[in-house]
């Protein structure tokens, strides 16, 4: 019997313990902001700009390098949409960020649908779909 309360008492402490670090480490929606304008755009540079390298060598001026500067230069935007389009669920220890991005006014892009958690100072994609 008094091991079981030994147990019992260690568990709700670890318990306790752990609860108090995700607390503390539930990343903010500006830090969230952040990782996804930098998600998007290392996304963008990869299959955007990547993929259209062999398109961009055959135009008369080079536009390659181009595209990587402008998508940097365009991060504080990206970050506005992402911050615009993104709901944030806070349970305290962790949060749910739900990012719709869908741009009504260029209607040939698709929209994509992001769900993340984040917790211990990192977020997590658990979902990601094209609309």
């Amino acid at each position: 019997m008094k091991l079981l309360k030994i147990i019992a008492g260690t568990a709700v402490v670890g318990l306790t313990l752990l609860g108090l670090s995700m607390a503390t480490t539930n990343p903010s929606q500006a830090a969230y902001e952040k990782y996804a304008s930098q998600r998007l755009t290392k996304y963008l540079k990869d299959n955007v700009c990547g993929k259209s390298k062999n398109f961009l060598d055959n135009l008369p001026i080079k536009l390659d390098s181009q595209c990587d500067n402008l998508l940097d230069s365009a991060n504080p935007q990206v970050q506005e949409i992402i911050s615009r389009t993104t709901q944030r669920q806070n349970f305290i220890i962790f949060s749910i960020y739900h990012t719709d991005l869908k741009l009504e006014s260029l209607s040939l892009i698709p929209g994509y649908k992001f769900e993340s958690v984040g917790a211990f100072n990192n977020f997590y994609i658990y979902k990601a779909q094209r609309q």
